[in-house]
């Protein structure tokens, strides 16, 4: 999705994508019209009309226009919208919302050691977290539901952590919340937290969890083991 198409979509626009969602637009193909939409939103044809134009031009639906209507698809993105609306209609009205996340144990790339490590980081950690991390991260590759889902995320309070330099480089700023990890034997570690930057290029299928302790021990975790992390459940 580009900047000026992701601009464009507002409350209205997602008013629509709720429309199809309940049409069933998240299983695939419905069949509507700017006049049908209209009339439910209480607009004119062309506010329908440019409400898709906008939803289509930033990837949340995908259309096909026939000779009376046109059917649509709410596409991953635009599932991924409606999540974050959802998440963020449970913090009003749901006293302890959690996301609900599963993957498996996964060895990573050894730099999440190297940056927990740094002194601008373990400072914030210390203050905002009430810990200093174990040197490294445990890595989760989440499913594909979960992947789905993970959008949801925004919906609950960050912890900030924020960009830093020294003398040599900027290292930019992150996003903790604290998480509850919990294995398929039953036991589980509670005080945990996920850490993502603020600015990621990493796909939405790798999780990275700190915690006080050293997670794999806690938990006698190996690669491949399955995970259930609740993302904002306090300790």
């Amino acid at each position: 999705m580009n900047a000026t198409a992701a601009a464009a979509v507002g409350p209205d626009e997602l008013a629509v994508l709720k429309l199809l969602a309940l049409d069933g637009g998240l299983a695939g193909d419905v069949k509507t019209s700017c006049s049908e939409l209209a009339s439910r939103l209480d607009a004119s044809n062309q506010t329908a009309s440019r409400r898709l134009q906008r939803l289509e031009g930033a990837d949340l639906i995908d259309r096909d226009t026939v000779s009376d209507g046109q059917w649509v698809a709410i596409t991953e993105s635009g599932e991924r919208s409606l999540r974050s609306e959802y998440e963020a209609y449970r913090r009003i009205f749901e006293r302890d919302p959690e996301l609900e996340l599963e993957g498996v144990v996964t060895s990573g790339m050894g730099e999440g050691r190297h940056y927990i490590s740094l002194p601008g980081y373990q400072e914030q950690f210390a203050e905002k977290l009430g810990y200093e991390p174990f040197p490294g991260t445990l890595n989760v590759d989440l499913e594909s539901e979960s992947v789905r889902r993970r959008s949801a995320e925004s919906g609950l309070d960050p912890v900030p952590i924020e960009g830093w330099e020294d003398d040599e480089r900027t290292y930019g700023p992150a996003v903790c919340r604290p998480a509850r990890v919990e294995t398929a034997g039953g036991e589980a570690y509670e005080g945990a937290h996920t850490i993502a930057p603020e600015r990621t290029h990493h796909d939405d299928d790798q999780l990275e969890l700190i915690a006080p302790a050293k997670l794999r021990e806690e938990l006698d975790l190996a690669d491949g083991d399955r995970l259930t992390i609740r993302v904002g459940a306090e300790s």
